[in-house]
């Protein structure tokens, strides 16, 4: 049984599950993403072994217990609000059941980069709604000495003249 005090902090989903994020733990590199309830939590935190609630399947499975790509715990942190775990793993092979290192390996989404930069400028009321320049001033008008827009507006840039 899951300690009380643990289980009074957890924010569960309609389904009684809370998110937990495999991490290995000695490169950072973000690796899956299971469903824990309480008795899937208490096994995690007594066994050393990763314990999940499969939602297709309706069962506990243990990572690697058939397919031998186990995660073995070091350690396990629940985050601010309670609605989800980081679960510090060693991963022995694949964590993803395509047979990938990670579930995050083949389909990145393109994105506009952002960068502290950019915030800052916001912050300094340099610019309109970008933050930077605005009716034709560039960065090197507002002294940067750079002068290379952020890498956001040069994604919008490239892409408007197309």
């Amino acid at each position: 049984m899951l300690d009380p005090a643990i289980a009074a902090r957890l924010k569960r989903d309609p389904a009684g599950l809370v998110a937990a994020i495999a991490q290995q733990y000695d490169t950072g590199e973000v690796l899956m993403l299971g469903w824990m309830d309480d008795e899937a939590l208490h096994r995690t935190l007594t066994t050393g072994r990763c314990t999940y609630w499969s939602r297709s399947r309706q069962a506990y499975w243990v990572k690697g217990e058939t397919s031998g790509h186990q995660q073995w715990v070091k350690s396990v942190a629940l985050d601010c609000d309670g609605d989800a775990l980081l679960v510090k793993v060693d991963q022995v092979g694949a964590a993803c059941h395509t047979g990938d290192r990670t579930c995050f390996d083949t389909d990145v989404l393109n994105a506009v980069h952002g960068s502290p930069a950019e915030r800052a400028g916001r912050e300094w009321g340099v610019g309109g709604a970008g933050g930077f320049g605005g009716a034709g001033q560039s960065l090197q008008d507002r002294g940067d000495p750079g002068g290379s827009p952020p890498r956001g507006q040069q994604l919008a840039s490239s892409r408007s003249s197309s």
